[in-house]
């Protein structure tokens, strides 16, 4: 650990929290929104502690997940749309409240507030199974193919995770239209992961002959 990745993790962590309550907050209007309190907890808590755990047992995996530059030039406007998803979703979810449009049942918020906590577990376990994960796509020096846990079942078990993380986001949220952009997600990922697989065959040994004995990419006997 060094005193420059504490403070990068740290800023990144403060800012990202700091815009996404005011990109909740400010849509709607108060900060009596419970479901924004349920949501800002479940989400930078569990982020918080997995960023002390990386920080002291595993730095360069930790700044492999601060570095969010894309090398790849297609994946500019995968991170844009994603980017843009977040943004009109969670000021979506402040507005619905706001103005009491459509609003869920309390039950169905702490149910989605499950479903993304197991999420998160399964996010910590693919992150130990995989030290070479990095946000954005590369392949690095001395990377192998994994293929055991979760990468036995699916090719992209963290875009799995992903997947249910994001959309219970705006259930716990309490919003519907929230939930309905956020359903854009699954086809921006297409995307990207089509241009994955495409660097790995190319710059990863072995990839190519994992892709024949794993057969689906993120969600089992479907897709």
């Amino acid at each position: 650990m060094t005193k420059k990745l504490f403070c990068q993790a740290l800023w990144k962590f403060i800012l990202g929290a700091a815009v996404t309550g005011m990109l909740i907050f400010l849509p709607a209007g108060t900060l009596h929104y419970w479901n924004a309190w349920l949501f800002i907890g479940i989400l930078f808590v569990p982020m918080f502690c997995a960023g002390i755990v990386m920080m002291f047992k595993s730095p360069e995996l930790l700044k492999k997940r601060l570095n969010a530059k894309e090398q790849q030039t297609e994946q500019s406007l995968v991170i844009k749309l994603s980017g843009l998803m977040f943004v009109v979703g969670f000021a979506a979810a402040g507005f619905n409240f706001r103005f009491q449009w459509v609003i869920l049942p309390g039950w169905v918020s702490w149910a989605a507030a499950g479903v993304f906590l197991f999420a998160y577990l399964l996010y910590a376990e693919v992150l130990r199974e995989n030290a070479y994960l990095s946000r954005t796509i590369e392949v690095q020096q001395g990377q192998k193919v994994i293929d055991t846990g979760l990468y036995g079942i699916v090719r992209h078990p963290m875009y799995s995770v992903t997947i249910v993380l994001f959309l219970s986001m705006p259930l716990v949220l309490g919003s519907v239209f929230s939930f309905i952009l956020f359903l854009l997600y699954p086809v921006i990922l297409a995307k990207r992961i089509r241009n994955e697989e495409s660097v790995l065959e190319k710059g990863l040994e072995g990839y190519t002959e994992y892709k024949r004995r794993v057969k689906y990419k993120i969600i089992p006997f479907i897709w």
